[in-house]
């Protein structure tokens, strides 16, 4: 169990996801939000803003 604020995770899965993006351009979105989740151990409902988020910067 960590000590970060809530919502730190998913603010830091946002910040990853963009930045794996630009560096590894051969993967796709869904692919990036995936490793995402598991990394950043996600919930689901953490997951699916993260997707919407992902999808409103693009």
């Amino acid at each position: 169990m960590s000590i970060q604020p809530e919502g730190e995770d998913l603010r830091k899965a946002v910040k990853w996801v963009l930045e794996e993006a630009s560096f590894c351009p051969e993967k796709t979105m869904a692919d990036l939000i995936s490793e995402a989740c598991l990394k950043f151990d996600l919930s689901p409902i953490e997951a699916e803003f993260l997707a919407k988020t992902i999808q409103e910067k693009k």
